[in-house]
């Protein structure tokens, strides 16, 4: 979700732009050998629409006994960062992947169309892995909103086109099965992007705990941060970018022991929409 994007200062609740994950291998890497292909499965749960069709939006699962946390990681490039990953930029953070799978943690992967174009083997490396599933983020990781932390934004008559862009880049990257999630960029959205994107047949994908990585040098306070926000149902925003978001691989590392010591279990976030709709 968040990008980088340098007039960005400030993380909120509803996200500054949001910096980009990569896979357990240098960027460009073939599809890592400990990789394990997801199986298929059935349709991915989402949300019913609300009042005449309106994209519906989830923020977290049911708040039941059962301690569930489902981590995401937004895989950002906007469309006019190529320049900068071409002088050296990572928007990938290997590491960090490489952290989920030692720790065995399934997690959600939100990327930008731009993104998958740039590190395709990456995009198809975490898609095929069963421990993750890929959800989309827009294409260019423009706002569907006006000022949204100093993004470009898109026009609303531009808003479906990006999200049935996204997965084409997705599926050319190799991804065989993006989910029908969509979050907004920067965590931006009105009614009118709710109406746009009607008919897409995506559930659009929020939080209830920012985890305040982005731009953080602090680890032990970002983790200070998620363990006392996280409740059961919660899902928590994170980045996945060596240049903008230099902690969350110790964050994670930290944050994932701790939770699971509290009786915490990871999850996806199709998870927790399934649960969501088992408990309406």
């Amino acid at each position: 979700m968040f990008t980088l994007v340098r007039r960005v200062t400030a993380v909120c609740a509803l996200s500054a732009a949001l910096a980009a994950c990569g896979t357990a291998g240098a960027p460009h890497t073939a599809h890592p050998a400990s990789a394990r292909p997801a199986p298929a499965a059935s349709k991915p749960p989402t949300l019913a629409p609300g009042p005449g069709g309106l994209t519906p939006v989830f923020t977290n699962g049911p708040r039941t006994p059962d301690k569930t946390v489902a981590l995401t990681f937004d895989a950002d490039m906007t469309a006019d960062e190529g320049p900068r990953a071409a002088a050296g930029e990572h928007f990938d953070n290997p590491g960090l992947i490489a952290a989920l799978r030692a720790l065995k943690v399934p997690a959600t992967v939100f990327m930008t169309g731009r993104w998958a174009d740039e590190y395709p083997a990456e995009a198809r490396a975490i898609g095929r892995d069963a421990l993750f599933e890929v959800a989309n983020h827009s294409y260019s990781h423009y706002a569907f909103t006006g000022d949204c932390y100093g993004l470009p934004t898109v026009a609303a008559d531009q808003m479906r086109a990006e999200v049935e862009r996204a997965y084409a880049a997705i599926r050319k990257a190799g991804v065989p099965r993006p989910m029908p999630y969509f979050r907004f960029p920067g965590g931006c959205y009105d009614h009118k992007a709710l109406r746009a994107l009607s008919g897409v047949g995506v559930t659009a994908v929020q939080w209830d705990v920012v985890s305040g990585d982005a731009f953080a040098k602090d680890a032990d306070a970002v983790t200070r941060q998620v363990l006392d926000g996280v409740k059961s149902g919660s899902v928590v925003v994170m980045h996945c970018t060596r240049s903008a978001a230099p902690t969350t691989e110790r964050v994670v590392r930290a944050v994932v022991p701790e939770l699971r010591k509290r009786g915490f279990r990871f999850v996806k976030v199709s998870e927790l929409i399934g649960e969501t709709g088992r408990h309406r």
